[in-house]
């Protein structure tokens, strides 16, 4: 097979795939030497740059993938403008940049960095994809270990790890400060804030006081813990299923 014939095939696979294909998963389909095809594949990324045209071919996540042209953006945005965005909440990023700067790591870590329960949003990065289960810890209990995935790489549009922006860098991000008349507002509420709470522990206190000191325990929280244990339980095993 010659050259221009092999480059064709690979460019085909590439727009056909959707998603970022590695050297292995081209091989495997053309029977072409891993050496050829990467070869073959700087040769289309340098021949789609040199034209800029409106479709790109980059590395990303690991392999090769068919992309729109930056350029192109405003006008592909008014395309998809009626689609749902799906845009991750800030507890899923801070959650994702510990487990991609701490990996592989447990969940009560990523709970003892955040400071709180980390239940739901580990369960839905598993649903997304972005998490995968690297294993156990072997310390007591066997804890779940977690870490990124490649279609974490895709989302953020990362080669491989060591394209993260290193502390140093996210330490000379510039923020703004707050205006002070926002500070002063702010320390005003939270002066109400205290009052009122005060006032409140202090009635509260009267009232227990006066209440009979047998009263039933409220088993509510313990239910909803068990219902989110339950819940996480089964997206951990059907992601240890797909793992396997």
């Amino acid at each position: 097979m010659e050259d221009r014939e092999a480059k064709s095939i690979i460019e085909s696979l590439l727009f056909i795939s959707g998603e970022p294909m590695t050297i292995d998963s081209i091989k495997k389909i053309t029977e072409i030497d891993k050496k050829r095809i990467d070869a073959l594949v700087k040769e289309l990324i340098s021949d789609y740059s040199l034209r800029n045209a409106g479709l790109l071919i980059i590395e990303v996540a690991e392999g090769v993938q068919m992309v729109t042209n930056p350029a192109s953006s405003p006008y592909i945005k008014k395309l998809i403008s009626t689609a749902v965005p799906t845009k991750l909440s800030q507890p899923s990023i801070e959650t994702l940049s510990i487990i991609a700067y701490k990996q592989p790591i447990i969940k009560a870590e990523i709970e003892a960095i955040r400071g709180v329960n980390s239940d739901g949003v580990v369960k839905t990065l598993l649903e997304r994809r972005l998490l995968k289960i690297l294993g156990r810890k072997e310390v007591p209990g066997r804890p779940l270990m977690y870490g990124t995935t490649k279609e974490f790489l895709q989302y953020f549009g990362l080669k491989d790890l060591t394209e993260l922006p290193t502390l140093k860098e996210l330490s000379d991000v510039e923020v703004p400060d707050i205006p002070e008349t926002l500070d002063g507002a702010d320390d005003e509420s939270q002066a109400r804030e205290h009052a009122d709470t005060d006032s409140d522990e202090s009635s509260e206190v009267q009232s227990l006081a006066e209440a009979d000191s047998e009263v039933p325990a409220d088993d509510s929280y313990e239910k909803t813990a068990e219902h989110t244990e339950s819940d996480t339980e089964e997206v951990i095993e059907e992601a240890e299923e797909k793992v396997d």
